[in-house]
């Protein structure tokens, strides 16, 4: 999963919390300029970890966000 050559943009979360907490390292490892979280895929423990590091974190639907011209 880490070995993408080209910058990432976003980073999107779909999955549950027991799963995404695991994935701090690579999510550090990927350097998206920005990480979102779906409905249902939130993670306040991670997403406050992942701002101290320097992420922009949002809580939004991507396919809102695609639809609204947000992404």
């Amino acid at each position: 999963m880490t070995d993408i050559a080209e910058p990432i943009d976003t980073l999107t979360v779909y999955v549950n919390p027991k799963i995404s907490s695991g994935e701090y390292d690579n999510s550090l490892k990927l350097k998206p300029r920005r990480v979102v979280f779906n409905p249902g895929a939130e993670n306040g423990e991670l997403a406050e970890k992942l701002k101290t590091a320097g992420f922009e974190v949002v809580e939004a639907c991507t396919l809102v966000m695609l639809r609204t011209e947000q992404f």
